[in-house]
């Protein structure tokens, strides 16, 4: 079975390159460009895993945590950034997100990273996030 990934980027090119990155992978990439449009997909279908940049056209990944934490099912959250330093990666683990990646992607890096979010046991993720 594949897990499906959806992939908040306001830009296409991005989307294209983790597709390629991933296709052997049982990982299914969606792609939306706003937040708006990952609002909508969010009410139509579950997700394992949501991939979001840092700054979105319409918002920024703090949004996407809290439009995360109104849908029913458990679902991780990881956050891309170019300027993705410590201090970013240690905010963002600490408001909820999985994992954050950095721009421009690094194939190994980027599948085990996806790879693992999206295999994790769901009871975990929820024992995790009530402590």
């Amino acid at each position: 079975m594949r897990s499906r990934i959806l992939f908040i980027s306001g830009r296409q090119e991005d989307a294209r390159h983790l597709s390629r990155m991933l296709h052997t992978l049982p990982l299914e990439l969606e792609h939306v460009s706003s937040l708006q449009q990952a609002r909508t997909r969010l009410h139509q279908q579950a997700y394992e895993l949501i991939l979001t940049e840092a700054a979105l056209p319409d918002g920024k990944w703090l949004d996407v945590l809290h439009l995360v934490r109104e849908c029913p099912r458990e679902t991780e959250v990881i956050v891309t950034d170019p300027q993705a330093d410590a201090h970013f990666w240690a905010e963002a683990l600490n408001l909820g997100a999985y994992d954050l990646l950095a721009q421009p992607f690094y194939e190994p890096e980027v599948r085990r990273i996806l790879f693992n979010a999206c295999s994790r046991p769901r009871s975990q993720a929820q024992v995790m996030t009530a402590v």
